[in-house]
């Protein structure tokens, strides 16, 4: 089993509150950080100080750590060219020393697009698909070499596809709830599979396409590695997760019914139930930062009963 943090910090985090999960996280012995990929607050709250950059807090976080690993779930694939997504991916993994993991996903979120004046196609699969190809081409390109690509959304001519990453391949995670295109995508592309916030049976159908994708390939779908995140507030008792999740803006019972919440006996239960259904890493999505002993009761006495 595998256990990694998840933030949200556009909903009100700047860098310091980054660096400080992510330093204790790896303290705590966590395998990664990861951040979402957006520029906009949800729900209530006015997401003071604002949004930090993605790539540019992971740079950062790559140069403040040693050991843990980072990445985003997901990058918007309506964010970034795919050839400047490409360098920025590989820098950071040169700066971390081959610690980057990319999740990548079509985008969805409307009215961050127009907060802040990115185009919204209506149409999103296609030009995400043909970013994996052409990420996957660029980094898998032999120095020396030339890459072109001839797409219906993108072309580039004569890329020198530099610089490379440290690492090769570069991990890629996709998620969704595609019956037929996600899981063809996944097979071919992706390292992990994320079933996001779903529940025990609907990860076990999702975990059971996606193996059934990878026959069809011709890949072993023991290669892919099979994730589940979920919003994530625990207490050493019934007090204390009240508290958590109150302080994330969350009524108590109803958030118990949707992530991995409630006491520490009720999460690892849990936890085993998506274990059993197949999940193999899972995503803590902290969202209050400043919690860092929260970071503790999930290392001390949940992760070490799993």
């Amino acid at each position: 089993m595998d256990f990694r943090i998840f933030t949200e910090p556009q909903q009100g985090a700047g860098y310091a509150d980054q660096l400080a999960v992510a330093q204790a996280a790896e303290s705590l012995g966590f395998s990664a950080f990861f951040r979402s990929d957006h520029y906009l607050s949800m729900g209530e709250g006015d997401g003071l100080p604002g949004p930090t950059d993605s790539w540019v807090t992971l740079g950062a976080l790559a140069r403040e750590t040693s050991t843990i690993r980072l990445g985003t779930l997901v990058t918007s694939a309506t964010f970034r060219w795919p050839g400047l997504l490409a360098i920025q991916v590989a820098q950071v993994d040169e700066m971390s020393g081959g610690r980057v993991e990319l999740g990548l996903g079509t985008g969805w979120f409307e009215a961050e697009h127009a907060a802040y004046g990115v185009p919204f196609p209506a149409k999103r699969f296609g030009p995400f698909a043909e970013q994996l190809e052409i990420l996957t081409g660029l980094w898998g390109t032999p120095a020396g070499e030339r890459f072109s690509f001839d797409g219906e959304h993108y072309q580039l001519t004569d890329s020198p596809a530099l610089p490379k990453p440290v690492q090769q391949p570069i991990p890629i995670i996709i998620g969704g709830s595609g019956a037929k295109r996600t899981p063809a995508l996944a097979a071919r592309y992706a390292s992990e599979y994320n079933a996001n916030f779903d529940s025990v049976e609907g990860a076990a159908t999702k975990f059971e396409r996606i193996r059934t994708a990878c026959a069809d390939a011709g890949r072993d779908p023991a290669t892919i590695t099979m994730s589940l995140a979920h919003t994530t507030a625990i207490g050493r008792d019934e007090a204390e997760y009240r508290r958590r999740a109150e302080a994330i803006g969350r009524e108590p019972d109803q958030l118990r019914e949707q992530g991995l919440t409630g006491t520490v006996a009720e999460v690892v239960d849990k936890l085993g139930a998506y274990r059993d259904a197949g999940a193999e890493r899972f995503y803590f999505q902290v969202m209050d930062l400043a919690d860092l002993d929260h970071l503790d009761l999930i290392a001390r006495e949940v992760v070490t009963q799993l």
